[in-house]
């Protein structure tokens, strides 16, 4: 049995890929692996005997001129390591996104103790500087994985100059200590973003595509027929929220819950209410139970992202849970949804097409019912974790 380093910036869950990186780490220790988690120190983490090992990272709330550096190069980080290093013997280090709290400065530790380094590639931070391939709210890959210079004219980052500036040095600060180079491996989510990291330079040899799981054995289906059509998630642009909005707001008969919130908020609850919209249901952030209740009695859940989604949770968890998905065909969402078999396609950004669908599920509730049936039979069948593991453990008996 292996002994492996799982390294990413939290301890706690803020994001899908925290998600990921805890409920991988119980599948690993599952199947008799030791895991030891590897992240940047918070008051928010979970516990974990390893917390002392956690180096301190840049302060992102209230940053000073060392908390810029820290974002660069983690002198803690590489301490930590060293520390942990002589700690224990580690055979295999899996990251998750570990830049901007623990940095590539530690990738050179590693390297040198003869780890063999893995990524789990859960967005585009290698061939962009902000992660994403948006600026200012639009898909964009002016900068072709390497020419990150380009973005400060556009500033991408939230529109400043000087967060772009910062991004656009760590970008290059990390090719520099080896994002690229010092890993044996990456992993894709999707078949996407594989193509992606290939179009823009990474070796087609070195990634592969393991999209990701949901363990679906404590999980009971709900098939009977739903009341509402449910978006949850980010309440972001870029996840398509006001199209959204604007395909559902004439169908007043369709109740449609919008759970989430984010910096897009305010510019809904203006439609709604300007519109007179009292079908749209505007629930803000939940998770745990709440979240589940309203996922099993939903007739369906809608994802009209306007990015390139990667191998997005929700839609997953919708399958999970029995219910069918009117997805976007943007990214790797298409690899998920089969349209008229387990949910629908939509063009992005296409209000109509959306509006049309969105009608048509709240008029064929029991087709719908047989539609989440098919996703629940996928993820059994597809997305599980036994298959996800042995795709898993392929690839660290590749690099070992």
């Amino acid at each position: 049995m292996l002994t492996i380093l799982n390294v990413s910036q939290n301890h706690y869950v803020r994001g899908g890929s925290d998600r990921y990186f805890f409920t991988m780490g119980e599948l690993l220790q599952k199947h008799g692996h030791k895991v030891i988690p590897f992240t940047a120190a918070s008051p928010k983490n979970e516990p974990t005997e390893w917390a002392p090992y956690f180096p301190r990272a840049a302060d992102f709330d209230n940053p000073g001129p060392i908390d810029l550096l820290r974002f660069l190069y983690s002198r803690d980080a590489v301490k930590s390591i060293h520390k942990l290093l002589n700690k224990t013997n580690i055979d295999i280090a899996h990251f998750h996104i570990y830049y901007g709290k623990l940095t590539a400065s530690i990738l050179g530790s590693l390297k040198n103790a003869g780890i063999p380094l893995i990524q789990t590639l859960h967005e585009y931070k290698l061939t962009c500087p902000v992660y994403s391939h948006l600026s200012n709210d639009e898909i964009c890959e002016d900068c072709e994985g390497k020419h990150f210079w380009r973005a400060l004219p556009k500033k991408c980052n939230r529109g400043s100059l000087a967060r772009t500036a910062l991004s656009v040095t760590e970008s290059y600060v990390s090719r520099l200590l080896g994002c690229v180079d010092k890993f044996d491996h990456f992993i894709s989510v999707s078949h996407f973003l594989r193509k992606k990291m290939i179009q823009y330079g990474i070796p087609e040899e070195k990634i592969s595509t393991v999209h990701n799981f949901t363990d679906v054995s404590d999980i009971t289906p709900n098939f009977s027929v739903g009341e509402y059509i449910l978006y949850f998630g980010r309440v972001h642009r870029s996840k398509g929220i006001l199209t959204l909005i604007e395909a559902a707001a004439p169908l007043k008969e369709v109740p449609l819950y919008i759970v989430g919130d984010g910096e897009a908020m305010p510019e809904v609850q203006r439609i709604v209410e300007q519109n007179e919209c009292d079908h749209i249901h505007l629930l803000g952030f939940k998770q745990g139970d709440e979240l589940q209740e309203l996922i099993l009695n939903s007739i369906c859940t809608v994802l009209p992202s306007e990015w390139y989604e990667n191998c997005p949770m929700s839609v997953l968890e919708s399958f999970a849970y029995g219910k069918p998905v009117i997805g976007a065909d943007i990214g790797g969402i298409p690899e998920l949804v089969i349209d008229g078999v387990d949910g629908f396609l939509v063009p992005s950004a296409g209000t109509e097409a959306l509006r049309e669908k969105l009608l048509w599920v709240f008029e064929h509730k029991d087709e719908a019912a047989e539609m989440g049936k098919t996703g629940r039979k996928k993820m059994e069948t597809e997305f599980n974790a036994d298959i996800h593991y042995q795709k898993i453990f392929n690839i660290y008996e590749m690099v070992l």
